[in-house]
Parts: structure tokens; sequence; C-alpha cells
């Protein structure tokens, strides 16, 4: 994979990450006003996992993604010079 390829999968690693970490933060904010709706309120456990878990996929996901093309990104590196 070329030098660019592998920067932009970078990229996109990290805003998984932080894409992640934004759904951790919104979900303290999102989740009086969800429980304000009739439908959700009784499966608010239900709610908060797949919140919960969304998050954790996306950070899971993104750190993945770094960790493989950072590698990449290494070797490609040494065999350079």
């Amino acid at each position: 994979m070329n030098k660019d390829k592998i920067i932009i999968q970078m990229v996109w690693g990290i805003l998984l990450v932080l894409a992640g970490i934004g759904v951790f933060i919104r979900i303290p904010q999102v989740m009086p006003q969800i429980e304000k709706m009739g439908s959700f309120s009784s499966m608010m456990v239900f709610v908060y996992f797949c919140f919960y878990l969304l998050g954790i996929l996306l950070i899971g996901g993104g750190a993945k993604k770094l960790y493989d093309n950072y590698h990449k990104f290494q070797n490609n590196d040494q065999n350079s010079n």
C-alpha cells in the first residue's frame, strides 16, 4: 500500500476513535430526552446498551485501523531507507 493510502486510513481511524468518544460524551446528554419519549421508556436498558456498544465498536475499530496502518507505515518507511 502506498504512503498516501496509509495516511488516509490512519486519518479514518482517528475519526472513528473520535466518533466513539463523542458517543460516550453525548450519551448522558441525550438519554434524558430519550427517556421522555413514551415508546422508549420501557426499554431504556437496551437503549443504553446499544449506545455504549456503538461507542465501543467505533473506538475499537478505529484503534485497530490505527494499529494496523501504523505498522504498515513504519514498515514502509524502513523499506524506503
